[in-house]
């Protein structure tokens, strides 16, 4: 399937509200498609009012989580409030979901939920999706976006995903990530390509660490900051791997926002060329 390149900003609401709402204006204006909110307890406020209130803002923005971490929430509690966000939204929402940071045991402790064993976690994503398709009905269907890397989670995000992206760590390999991309075994779904650097900037939310490293190994964690060579990057992902949807850090969406201008809306293969 050919899609066209679309860009989304992690972007919380710091360091105030209004320097949060400011920012959100910028990024719709350089034509990111999606707003994404991150789901850490305790240092932002929660995505679903965030988001609400970025939608509101911005008539034509989408907006979504990034991802929402299935143990802070029953299932039941958390299909209820995507449902909400879709239809207050008239359909611009999109759930991220995943099984949550390896180490979210003391957050899920503090959020007064038990704690799942890791073999446990991807059945509450599953829970979680299957409650929300049965709120949905014949209605509104909100496009699901899923983190994955092991085999039993690629195959759930096979079997009910829209668009699927890669929790890996910053240390595995480009050609890793592009065996992952090419062996995932639904072609239909959506990839995206999550990129915690954009040339010297790290975003920390994002799992953003020292640049240098990432250079040298030529990791997929990272993208240049001058737009030509990012251009001819992202171009070159989409080639190698199928990746059309790039997620980057609301502190790089300003110098990135070349590279949206750029491509955002280019359909892989219709033979547009990096600038320069």
């Amino acid at each position: 399937m050919t899609r066209p390149f679309r860009f989304g900003v992690v972007t919380p609401v710091v360091p105030d509200v209004r320097t949060w709402r400011d920012r959100v204006h910028r990024i719709a204006d350089a034509g990111y498609a999606t707003l994404l909110m991150p789901d850490v307890p305790g240092w932002q406020p929660s995505p679903a009012p965030a988001l609400a209130t970025a939608a509101t803002l911005i008539p034509d923005l989408r907006v979504g989580t990034w991802v929402y971490a299935a143990p802070f929430r029953t299932g039941a509690m958390l299909a209820w409030e995507a449902h909400s966000m879709t239809e207050l939204t008239e359909g611009r929402f999109e759930l991220g979901i995943g099984t949550g940071r390896p180490d979210i045991d003391d957050d899920v402790r503090k959020m007064g939920m038990p704690v799942a064993p890791p073999g446990q976690r991807l059945a509450q994503v599953s829970e979680t999706v299957r409650r929300l398709r049965e709120l949905e009905g014949s209605g509104r269907r909100t496009p699901l976006a899923m983190a994955v890397r092991g085999p039993r989670a690629q195959a759930l995000a096979a079997e009910i995903a829209d668009i699927v992206t890669f929790a890996v760590t910053q240390d595995v390999t480009r050609a890793e990530v592009v065996d992952l991309a090419r062996g995932f075994p639904n072609k239909n779904v959506e990839l995206a390509c999550h990129v915690p650097v954009v040339g010297d900037t790290p975003e920390p939310f994002m799992g953003g660490t020292d640049p240098a490293p990432l250079r040298l190994m030529d990791s997929m964690a990272i993208l240049p900051q001058d737009p030509a060579a990012a251009i001819e990057e992202v171009l070159r992902r989409r080639e190698e791997a199928g990746f059309t949807y790039f997620v980057v850090g609301g502190g790089s969406a300003e110098a990135f926002a070349p590279v949206v201008a750029e491509l955002a809306g280019t359909v892989a293969g219709d033979g547009r060329q990096p600038p320069g």
